[in-house]
């Protein structure tokens, strides 16, 4: 009978070390795990606001009475847009206006008035939007056009009229990046450079 205690206690302390051995704790989790919580290259993001330098690739003007509001036209990237010393968008990169008011010139010395607005830039094949405004005014006639009708009498202020509104090529237009841009540093395009050849 002692034997038979004996084996069962035996089996019994075998059973639980078997089940502490089973429910040892195990390693906590590495600790690297935690620098996913932030997404690698975040900082290399194209900000919303930042400005972009353009210049106009094309003349919209008034005269003629051929301008119309919804009219698009062509510009280009004056200076490069830089971040963390990557060029995002190149000097040179295509963008895209279009026009918002027009008012052509008219009696009274009315000059005319231009309206329009940056649309989109396209850079490392990819079309990013813009936002921001440009107008230009033409310059009223002849010193007061209004005093001149007062003096003489009120039909000559009729006859003079003010000059046509013109954006003339090349003229700067300041525009603003619409949207966060992430983008990877390989992929940016690189600055153009222009190897000077040997002379012969």
């Amino acid at each position: 009978m002692k034997a038979i205690l004996f084996a069962l206690s035996c089996a019994s302390i075998s059973l639980v070390s078997a089940a502490s051995a089973q429910t040892a704790p195990t390693a906590g989790p590495a600790t690297t795990a935690s620098a996913t919580l932030r997404p690698a290259g975040s900082e290399n993001v194209l900000r919303s606001g930042t400005r972009v330098s353009l210049k106009m690739s094309e003349m919209l003007t008034t005269k003629g009475k051929k301008l119309k509001v919804g009219q698009r036209f062509n510009m280009e990237v004056a200076e490069a847009v830089e971040v963390n010393g990557v060029v995002v968008i190149p000097v040179g990169s295509p963008a895209i206006g279009e026009v918002t008011d027009v008012r052509n010139k008219g009696m009274w010395g009315k000059s005319g008035y231009i309206q329009a607005r940056p649309l989109s830039v396209r850079a490392n094949g990819r079309l990013i939007r813009l936002t921001g405004s440009v107008d230009d005014k033409g310059v009223a006639a002849g010193g007061g056009a209004a005093a001149v009708s007062a003096v003489v009498f009120l039909p000559a202020g009729f006859f003079m009229t003010g000059t046509s509104a013109v954006i003339p090529v090349g003229a700067p237009v300041s525009g603003f990046i619409d949207e966060d841009v992430p983008f990877v540093p390989g992929e940016a395009p690189a600055p153009m450079s222009v190897t000077p050849t040997a002379s012969k």
